[in-house]
């Protein structure tokens, strides 16, 4: 007991030393439990704002992460996928030349109905074989086969220069609306610098180019050719170009290989006087790299011009088969660069054209002028990505070509979809027309037994048409409603088969039923630029 004691002792000393404070330390620790309190109240208070906001952040990234979920399926359905109604697209075009009569009119004078029925004719033979673009020549050699308040009838049309058919109508008016309602594309096809071939017996009406500005018609060879270096003549084209675009509904304005005419040997073109005119006004550039930007100039030019006043329709050129010789391995041939002034190649890279149509008119084996070996230098010059509708001479079917050699060509030009070969377009018409050869049995056999739609330009409009409303199926028949938005040119009808869908049938814009067999199909919208709808699905019994 006594040990235990003197333990404690210390500790009842220490307790004595601070009796005095007892009251003091109660008080603080009052006060500590009460800012405590607070203080605790206070941090609860700001962790429960802050994990509001957290939650609302959390929430939000949440939704967000949804759509970017969601999002990817949205725009994707606007491209084919597995199981999505789908077809190959292909531009399937022919050249319709009217100089010369080549393809039509059938001759000069012909009467108004015998022009309709010929030219109705062409495009009922089109739509039997599955071609869904006509290259229609508008302006042959400084005239029209269009009401113009600037240039004259063409005589190839009417047999006199400047005088218009009678009972009057306007050929390309009717052959718009004639194209559009089989779904077949029209492109105006123009010559910017011919004046006269002499071919033609016809004097030259007083409001023809080559009458308003003699200065710059000059004779060359059996030709009349209008000198492109002349700021009037440029003018002159661009402004025939520029109302056509506004005046009509045209989907393409086309252009061939006419720039500078073809060199005549010991010939030379005598733009003399305007290339002196340009080296005394201080230019500086050789007399070849001179006419080359004076063509450059007018593609540039008419490239900016229609989509100024029409962005969606399409600029194509046809130039000559071989850009330079050598540039494509083992080729050999005329060099356009040097001989017509064609920088075509710089064209593509600019990107001044949205689709070329290099005339590739010869056969595939030959090493010298090789289709595939052309076609393939073309496609891998194309840095913008634009489309290549490789052109093929199918009146050498009249020269001992045989229609093999046509569908080996067709197939080649699709083997190389993945480089932007996209269709072809034959010269010319009247070998369809004529079935020169039974092509026209092979082509609907083998060649195009199946409608298509051309390929759509992203680059001019990428926007789908809205999708078709009121779908409905019954016996033996599908219905939708008629297109309000003015943005529908056709509507696609496709069908489900074992192996997948099928593209069967492109109506016009005013159809809105169809008489189908049993089975499930799904319609589409489709607008001027061949960009489709998403799909309705309907079963018929």
């Amino acid at each position: 007991m006594t040990s235990t004691n003197r333990q404690f002792n210390p500790f009842r000393q220490f307790r004595s030393a601070i009796a005095p404070t007892r009251r003091i330390d109660r008080l603080q620790r009052q006060i500590g439990i009460w800012v405590c309190g607070i203080l605790l109240g206070f941090v609860l208070t700001q962790v429960q704002a802050h994990c509001a906001v957290a939650g609302e952040k959390i929430a939000s990234r949440l939704d967000t992460l949804a759509q970017d979920v969601r999002q990817p399926a949205a725009e994707m359905s606007y491209y084919p996928q597995a199981g999505q109604p789908t077809h190959q697209r292909e531009f399937r075009g022919v050249w319709v030349a009217s100089v010369v009569n080549i393809d039509w009119p059938s001759k000069p004078g012909l009467s108004v109905a015998q022009q309709k029925f010929e030219l109705l004719a062409i495009l009922n033979r089109m739509q039997e074989l599955n071609l869904n673009a006509l290259v229609l020549q508008i302006r042959p050699n400084g005239d029209a086969f269009y009401a113009s308040q600037i240039e004259p009838w063409s005589s190839w049309l009417t047999g006199r220069q400047g005088q218009p058919p009678a009972p009057y109508y306007d050929p390309l008016q009717f052959a718009i609306d004639e194209a559009h309602k089989r779904n077949i594309e029209l492109h105006a096809w123009l010559n910017p610098y011919r004046a006269k071939l002499n071919a033609e017996k016809s004097p030259f009406a007083a409001n023809h180019m080559a009458a308003v500005y003699p200065q710059y018609a000059y004779r060359y060879g059996d030709l009349i050719w209008m000198d492109p270096g002349a700021k009037e003549i440029q003018d002159r084209t661009y402004n025939v170009v520029m109302d056509i675009v506004r005046r009509y509904d045209v989907d393409g304005i086309h252009m061939d290989d006419y720039f500078y005419p073809y060199p005549k040997s010991g010939v030379s073109f005598p733009d003399s006087q305007t290339y002196n005119a340009y080296r005394a006004a201080g230019g500086t550039l050789s007399l070849a790299d001179w006419r080359r930007d004076n063509v450059n100039q007018m593609i540039w030019r008419l490239a900016q011009g229609i989509k100024a006043i029409k962005p969606d329709v399409k600029f194509g050129i046809s130039p000559f088969g071989i850009y330079r010789p050598g540039k494509a391995p083992g080729i050999v041939g005329m060099d356009q660069y040097d001989a017509i002034y064609a920088d075509v190649k710089l064209w593509m890279e600019r990107g001044w054209v949205d689709y070329l149509a290099p005339q590739l008119y010869w056969r595939i084996d030959p090493p010298q002028q090789s289709y595939p070996v052309l076609l393939d230098w073309w496609v891998r010059n194309n840095p913008q990505r634009r489309h290549v509708y490789a052109g093929n001479y199918l009146s050498q079917l009249d020269n001992g070509w045989s229609v093999g050699e046509f569908q080996r060509q067709v197939a080649i030009s699709r083997q190389k979809a993945n480089q932007l070969s996209l269709g072809n377009i034959f010269f010319s018409m009247k070998m369809f027309r004529d079935n020169r050869g039974g092509v026209n049995d092979i082509f609907k056999s083998a060649v195009y037994p199946t409608p298509a739609l051309p390929p759509a330009m992203p680059w001019l409009d990428n926007e789908p048409p809205e999708a078709p409303a009121g779908v409905q199926g019954s016996t033996g028949m599908i219905s939708w409603n008629p297109d309000t938005s003015n943005d529908v040119r056709s509507w696609a009808l496709y069908q489900q088969f074992s192996n997948g869908w099928q593209l069967v049938r492109v109506l016009d814009r005013d159809t809105t039923a169809v008489s189908v067999s049993p089975g499930t199909y799904a319609v589409r919208s489709v607008d001027r630029l061949a960009n489709e709808s998403s799909e309705q699905i309907v079963t018929v019994q």
